[in-house]
């Protein structure tokens, strides 16, 4: 056994099995304090969100409570594991909320026959929760799953894997080509990969400026005379005349990966343009390793998904605060602008000095905004409030 496999194992199981438990927010250590929490007195709350459902925010935990709900057919990089073996990941996921954000969540997994089970599921449990994520839900019926869900409820319902990804790429890549000398509406981008995160990423590129995006999937480009593409990646593909990825990086500005291992080859990276951006996202071993595409250009500027390289995109600068500024707002919706908003706040933070915390946290002596520190780290405590509060802000001026 690994020492990481069993140092993994060993924190799942010790001191008690799992990662999370259910503590009372009130006091249960008298007769009264019992006559309050249960029966006489819970009676009155009860009455008062019959009369008004809108008072469960003030007299439930509603207002703080997302279910992070999956049916476990695309966990991590592993696929479709089902959705009791998805249980750690979710847990996991409740940890970051709770450790980032102070939101409360409940782990939800679902073995549902159909996509229209798994919709009705989410459904039936919806009043109890302030929020929905979605995670670890296979492309193409995520899109299907996050359309009907968010037009059937009205709290927040965020598929994290398609826009908490594309946030972090938004604002990751604000700073990279910046630092290389470019204008997002300029810049010349190749996604490789276009399942849920990468049409999520592309979609609100599009939004942020991008221009010019071309998108390869297994069949090669997406091209827009393609029979075989579904709804949501038809609308990102081009007429341009090309059907291969070393067409499509010749003079590129910019490469996306959220595709698989060593999937770039090496050689390609010479026909992009000069001060190219190079974002190499599977896990857990991305499109091109950064000992790899540093040796054949020296003026390129990586990020990865590891945290053992710089500029690691991760969903975790992203979700946590998303959700805290939608529910602040009592925001129905998250929508596109509340995206830019928290995009384009985690730019800005990078971009500033770094607070002494995120230094000793990272056991680092200085951090500074450049090549290898493009986006902020998620232990930075300027994060909850300048990312959740730039949402909030959006979700009221209705954006």
């Amino acid at each position: 056994m690994s020492d990481l496999k069993q140092r993994a194992l060993h924190y799942h199981q010790f001191p008690k099995p799992g990662k999370l438990s259910v503590e009372s927010s009130k006091p249960c250590a008298t007769q009264a304090d019992l006559s309050l929490a249960y029966t006489p007195g819970v009676a009155e709350p009860v009455r008062e969100i019959n009369r008004d459902p809108a008072t469960a925010y003030q007299y439930t935990n509603k207002g703080n409570l997302v279910a992070v709900i999956t049916d476990g057919t695309a966990v991590l990089g592993l696929g479709n594991m089902g959705a009791l073996a998805s249980k750690p990941v979710m847990e996991g996921k409740a940890v970051l909320f709770k450790r980032f954000a102070d939101i409360d969540v409940f782990d939800i997994e679902v073995t549902a026959p159909s996509v229209e089970s798994f919709i009705e599921t989410v459904v039936n449990i919806a009043p109890t929760f302030g929020g929905i994520n979605l995670e670890d839900i296979a492309a193409p019926h995520c899109f299907r799953i996050e359309k009907e869900l968010r037009e059937r409820l009205d709290i927040p319902v965020f598929h994290d894997d398609q826009h908490g990804t594309a946030v972090i790429v938004g604002a990751a890549l604000l700073n990279a080509l910046h630092l290389q000398g470019k204008k997002i509406s300029e810049a010349r981008i190749v996604f490789l990969g276009a399942g849920a995160a990468g049409c999520a990423c592309a979609r609100l590129l599009k939004v942020m400026g991008a221009q010019h995006i071309v998108m390869l999937d297994k069949q090669g480009v997406l091209r827009a005379d393609r029979q075989d593409l579904h709804d949501m990646n038809r609308e990102l593909a081009t007429t341009r005349d090309i059907h291969t990825l070393a067409d499509a990086m010749q003079d590129a500005d910019v490469f996306i990966g959220v595709s698989s291992a060593n999937a770039l080859p090496a050689e390609l990276l010479k026909t992009m343009a000069k001060n190219p951006v190079v974002f190499a996202l599977a896990n857990p071993d991305p499109e091109i390793l950064p000992s790899v595409a540093h040796q054949v250009r020296d003026d390129i500027l990586m990020a990865t998904g590891r945290s053992d390289f710089p500029n690691q995109v991760n969903n975790a600068l992203c979700f946590p605060y998303l959700f805290k500024g939608a529910l602040d707002a009592r925001a129905k919706q998250i929508t596109i602008g509340m995206q830019v908003a928290a995009a384009e706040a985690l730019a800005e933070i990078a971009r500033e000095p770094v607070p002494s915390e995120v230094l000793q946290a990272y056991q680092l002596d200085s951090l500074v905004f450049g090549k290898d520190y493009i986006i902020p780290k998620p232990f930075d405590p300027r994060l909850k409030e300048r990312v959740s509060g730039r949402v909030a802000e959006a979700a009221k001026r209705g954006q």
